[in-house]
């Protein structure tokens, strides 16, 4: 027997070595980006390539699956040993753009692993079209059990910073499709966000007394006015670290208006006022290149202005009572009057109510001065104001960057995530509502894992080490 499988095996190579060569199988060539047919003048990049033309392929023992629904591209991806469970990510903002393009979640390859099935969209629109990134998110489960054969049997939702909005409206849109939720980074507190950047920039034209407007309809030259008023604001605040008297205190008026007194904030604000604002506002600090100002505060997608502030009393100190210097800010800021309120539906900036029917498990850095982590106290408090505290748990990561974690920091959440789902107890998490808790510190230690480049502060206790 052992001799007769040897011949045959000898055999088998000689006719190998004979015979012609076969071609070898050619890759699938990607396809170019093809025409919407629900956005005009949108493109739909090839789900099966990535930008770059690499082809997407499954992880070993997996298979995927491909294609376009109603102008937005998916991709899915089903392990060997499926355990029946599928994760539905959700991109963040992606820009203006007219092409759509679908990628792969950074815990592709953890999901996998726990054998959990991923799916995702490229949304059928760009720019912080929210509600679309919703749709077409909620779509998925039901494309999973077209593709695949086989319905699942939970679905767990996740997505990072404009997909954590997507994240939280979604849950609650369609709260009997999905078992858990894992935002990260994420814009839990809708027009909050919008609120926060006009703060940052009123207040700093306030205490470097540059005068500035805020224009419904913004003309077309009023980029270069709003250049020109930066140029002058930030040398008076001493950008990037704030060395100057104004500076300082808009420094501290910033940290409590982005989550309050916490470790590592100096190298948070140092570093995201070096950082680039975005394009075309490229050559401005970060923040004034979000000014709400410059679109008429309509985020691009609302029917009128989103943003307001006439109300808002800002901080520089958590004295019981405002200094004298406080009272100043407060009468010389611009005030702003908020036309639009979040939408209740999916119309403009969907609002987000904190109304969670599931588990949800949210981790956000610190230092993140975009999406500040003050998002996450929006959640947490009107999840508190809804009785729903106990099915949201928030955890704190020590960095300074946007959605800057490691691979083992969003794998521990999500199996934490779906411990809590499975079992019915609770995730641990940080009392990121208590401002003591968050000033400690050593806050965020707990569940920081590795390093976070740029985010200095003092070394976290022996007792606080993970």
């Amino acid at each position: 027997m052992i001799w007769s499988r040897a011949a045959a095996g000898l055999g088998l190579l000689i006719a190998l070595a004979v015979a012609p060569a076969p071609a070898l199988a050619a890759a699938p060539a990607c396809a170019a980006p093809a025409p919407s047919a629900t956005q005009p003048g949108y493109l739909v990049a090839d789900p099966a390539c990535g930008l770059d033309g690499t082809p997407f392929t499954a992880l070993p023992g997996a298979r995927v699956h491909t294609g376009i629904v109603a102008g937005a591209a998916y991709r899915i991806e089903v392990p060997g040993a499926w355990n029946g469970g599928l994760v539905v990510y959700a991109h963040g903002y992606r820009g203006t753009g007219t092409t759509v393009y679908v990628d792969d979640p950074a815990l592709r390859s953890h999901y996998i692993a726990r054998g959990y099935a991923w799916a995702a969209s490229s949304y059928a629109t760009n720019g912080y079209d929210v509600g679309q990134g919703v749709r077409d998110s909620v779509a998925l489960p039901e494309v999973f059990r077209r593709v695949t054969g086989v319905r699942p049997k939970s679905v767990i939702m996740s997505g990072a910073s404009m997909g954590g909005h997507v994240t939280a409206v979604a849950i609650e849109e369609r709260p009997r499709m999905f078992a858990g939720a894992m935002p990260y980074c994420g814009v839990l507190g809708d027009t909050a966000l919008y609120d926060y950047f006009l703060d940052a920039n009123v207040t700093a034209a306030a205490l470097t007394g540059v005068p500035i407007e805020f224009l419904r309809r913004p003309p077309a030259d009023y980029q270069e006015r709003w250049r020109a008023q930066v140029n002058r604001i930030a040398p008076a605040l001493g950008l990037p670290t704030g060395s100057t008297p104004a500076g300082r205190t808009w420094s501290a008026v910033v940290e409590r208006r982005s989550g309050g007194d916490r470790p590592g904030f100096d190298s948070a604000f140092a570093y995201w006022n070096s950082a680039p604002s975005l394009p075309p506002l490229a050559d401005l600090p970060f923040l004034f290149g979000l000014y709400p100002g410059l679109q008429g505060g309509t985020a691009g997608i609302a029917p009128g202005n989103i943003a307001g502030n006439r109300h808002t009393v800002y901080r520089s100190t958590d004295r019981l009572w405002p200094t004298a210097a406080e009272w100043r800010l407060n009468r010389d800021v611009l005030r702003v009057k908020r036309d639009v309120p979040a939408d209740p539906g999916l119309s403009g900036v969907p609002r987000v109510d904190g109304k969670p029917r599931v588990p949800v498990l949210s981790l956000h850095t610190i230092g993140d001065l975009f999406v500040p982590f003050s998002m996450e106290q929006e959640y947490a408090a009107r999840a508190a104001r809804n009785g729903r505290s106990n099915l949201f748990v928030s955890r704190a990561i020590r960095g300074v960057g946007h959605c800057d974690f490691t691979g083992q920091e969003l794998a521990q959440g999500f199996d934490d995530l779906t411990t809590w789902v499975r079992t019915g107890h609770r995730a641990a998490g940080d009392a990121v509502l208590n401002r003591r808790a968050v000033a400690d510190p050593a806050f965020g230690c707990r569940w920081t894992r590795g390093t976070h480049r740029n985010f200095v502060a003092p070394a976290c206790p022996v007792s606080a080490k993970p």
